[in-house]
């Protein structure tokens, strides 16, 4: 699992952070490619029968371009055109050491985009009636949040809903458990309760709620998947699959559950690069990391699903399919982030993108070891989703491509 979830915190500074395509990041053996390859499928009601997919072969040659040197062995993409049709793209391999080709749409652990499928998930309960955005998490789960030792000033009486899912809670950012990467604790399950505790050991990264001050916290997220859990009377991957997952009739997103830590078929393997002692990648060696237990994410980052999929969930909440009006536009009610690209603000579980062609696009981003993420749909309806085998490799240049392939026309 990514030390982060999303590495959309770590951004550039000073004139790289200035290039053209540079404000978007979603926030993701050595080999040569061994091929790459380009499906069409016309999605369910687009236009009418004569309506054909596109392929756009300049975005086709940019991602062939940011596979080519191997340290990213894999990448697809799907993207749904403004006027409803979709173009699932591929290049490089799906498996290092069969030289399989990456399938099409196919299966990979979306990381922190789970993080949106979880504010949806309070927000319609918001909508029921069963919670307030200002409600304190005291309310829910009384006596469970209180910090102690370095962490004794969080204080779940002082954290509202609103707070967590903005990230202005200070809840701590990362998970402890991951301290030493994936490896050590690749095949081990964890209770929320678990991790949570661990968290509540650590310092508060500020004040809850205090001005202009922002943080990206996954705990803070698995604090949200007990509160959710704790409302609705059910487990928490029960409330996703039921209120979101069927209720849209996403076929191919799904939440692990207990002891499962594989893909379903198709997907391409995941990877890590090898690195020596001072933690610096070795040239030519990478892990297979594509089986692993992912509780250690939870409502922070848990979610698989396919590229294609995605785009249907993103899409369907912006036209009103998981949430009433007023709902959607308190999601996406933005606050200034820090160390992110400019432009760049984040909503309740949403982030608001400014993109180089002037459009405003909502997603979000996800890195789980092996798969980087990022997913957005723009207010006329063009969604894309790009994800790529390594979470290490080529960040920058992968925000910048996905940056094109939301302004592209085609």
């Amino acid at each position: 699992m990514s030390k982060t979830l999303s590495r959309a915190t770590e951004t550039r500074s000073g004139p790289a952070r200035r290039r053209r395509r540079s404000v978007v990041a979603a926030a993701m053996a050595l080999v040569g490619v061994a091929g790459f390859a380009v499906t069409n499928a016309a999605s369910a009601g687009a236009m009418d029968g004569r309506s054909r997919p596109v392929h756009d072969k300049a975005l086709q040659a940019d991602l062939e371009a940011l596979v080519k040197d191997g340290t990213l062995p894999g990448a697809l993409m799907s993207v749904r055109n403004r006027d409803g049709r979709v173009t699932n793209y591929t290049a490089g391999v799906g498996d290092l050491r069969t030289g399989s080709k990456v399938p099409s749409d196919g299966y990979v652990r979306i990381a922190s985009i789970t993080k949106t499928f979880t504010a949806v998930a309070i927000l319609q309960l918001v909508g029921e009636g069963k919670l307030a955005l200002d409600d304190t998490v005291e309310k829910f789960l009384p006596g469970v949040v209180r910090g102690s030792g370095e962490g004794a000033a969080i204080d779940g009486r002082k954290i509202t809903i609103r707070q967590l899912l903005n990230h202005t809670s200070g809840m701590p950012t990362g998970i402890s458990a991951m301290d030493k990467g994936i490896l050590p604790i690749k095949d081990r399950y964890f209770e929320t309760r678990e991790l949570l505790d661990a968290a509540l050991t650590e310092p508060p990264t500020f004040a809850p709620g205090q001005d202009r001050v922002w943080a990206y916290s996954n705990s803070g997220y698995l604090l949200l998947g007990l509160v959710a859990q704790k409302v609705a009377g059910r487990p928490f991957a029960e409330v996703v699959t039921n209120k979101i997952v069927n209720r849209i009739g996403l076929k191919e997103t799904y939440y692990p559950g207990p002891g499962d830590r594989e893909l379903r078929a198709p997907h391409p393997q995941g990877y890590l690069p090898a690195k020596d002692a001072a933690g610096d990648p070795i040239p030519g060696q990478m892990i297979d990391i594509t089986r692993f237990d992912p509780s250690i994410a939870g409502a922070a980052g848990q979610m698989i699903a396919t590229p294609s999929d995605v785009n249907k969930f993103l899409l369907a909440l912006q036209n009103g399919r998981l949430l009433k009006p007023s709902l959607l536009a308190e999601m996406r009610q933005s606050v200034q982030t820090s160390n992110w690209p400019a432009g760049w603000r984040y909503g309740l579980g949403v982030i608001e993108m400014k993109l180089t062609c002037g459009i405003t696009a909502y997603g979000h981003g996800g890195d789980a070891d092996g798969f980087q993420t990022r997913a957005a749909v723009t207010p006329d309806g063009r969604a894309v989703t790009v994800a790529f085998t390594n979470d290490e490799a080529h960040q920058y240049k992968i925000l910048d491509f996905f940056d094109k392939a939301l302004c592209a026309k085609k």
